[in-house]
């Protein structure tokens, strides 16, 4: 099985370079490094490294601190490589997926995190339980006689609750919306983030505009990504949507993207839904002719 590793630094002022030197001797056959805070999701080069491993790939790490800072994380990006029919390894910890014994410690890490949500839910309802018998109103008397300030600033508390939950996932479309907006339509590029992700984490057209808009506001993303979509020829369509594949990942192979695009369910020009890295190879050549590739 291939084995690809990710070593991560926190500050250019560190350096990579034991990492890189213990997954080589693991047995890598790729490295990437990324210098970038632990408790930050929204990484570029953790999200090229989730998009380019394929069914079969370890993913390996020196410490599992080197890959997330939460255990909530963690089992996200596991559970991304899972779906993909791919595996993870720590060489300093005891986890590796592809074995019972790491499958094991996976399963109690989970159940861990499970019985913590658990704990603090039972805290929870006992705590106000035992304020509604010594007669104290639970919540936030500002609201209830809808003070101006209280209700500022429990919009404010929600705005940054959801931009929080935001940057959890910013990894699998902002690197998208940025590249192919406003030159591709929200349909096409909603097929693209979608494409590789597992149904239950699919984006809408709704939720993924609330989410651009509110990136925008803040300054993360561009005004233009929510410009009207230019009209574009219908044989410039495929080639667009490969082009954007590609340009997502440079090291994708040809039967990668056929897979993608089965994924998706773009029919072929001839109505078919089985793809052919021929066909592949001809829409990048098309693509690079019209000035789609990079």
């Amino acid at each position: 099985m291939p084995l690809i590793g990710f070593a991560r630094v926190s500050t250019e002022d560190q350096t990579s370079l034991p990492q890189s030197e213990a997954l080589q001797t693991a047995g890598c056959v790729e490295i990437f490094e990324e210098h970038a805070s632990g408790g930050n999701r929204a990484r570029p080069v953790l999200a090229r490294v989730l998009e380019r491993v394929q069914s079969g790939d370890t993913l390996v790490v020196v410490r599992i601190d080197r890959l997330a800072r939460s255990l909530s994380h963690l089992l996200e990006v596991i559970e991304r490589l899972e779906a993909k029919g791919a595996f993870f390894r720590s060489l300093q910890d005891p986890i590796d997926t592809s074995s019972p014994q790491g499958k094991f410690t996976l399963h109690v890490l989970d159940a861990a995190v499970e019985f913590e949500r658990a704990l603090i839910c039972e805290r929870t309802k006992a705590g106000l339980a035992s304020a509604r018998a010594k007669g104290r109103v639970g919540g936030n008397p500002g609201l209830r006689t809808k003070d101006p300030a209280a209700l500022r600033k429990v919009r404010l508390a929600r705005q940054d609750g959801y931009m929080e939950r935001l940057n959890e996932t910013a990894q699998d479309w902002v690197p998208h919306v940025r590249r192919l907006r406003p030159y591709m339509a929200w349909e096409d590029v909603l097929r693209i983030i979608n494409g590789p992700l597992p149904p239950d984490r699919h984006w809408t057209q709704s939720r993924m505009l609330r989410a651009v808009k509110a990136y925008v506001r803040d300054g993360f993303l561009p005004d233009e990504v929510l410009g009207r979509a230019g009209r574009r020829e219908t044989d410039d369509r495929l080639p667009a949507i490969v082009a954007a594949i590609k340009g997502a990942n440079p090291e994708i192979t040809l039967q990668a993207i056929c897979e993608r695009l089965e994924s998706m369910r773009e029919h072929t020009r001839r109505g078919r839904t089985s793809w052919q890295p021929s066909s592949v190879k001809m829409l990048l050549e098309r693509a690079e002719k019209l000035g789609m590739l990079e």
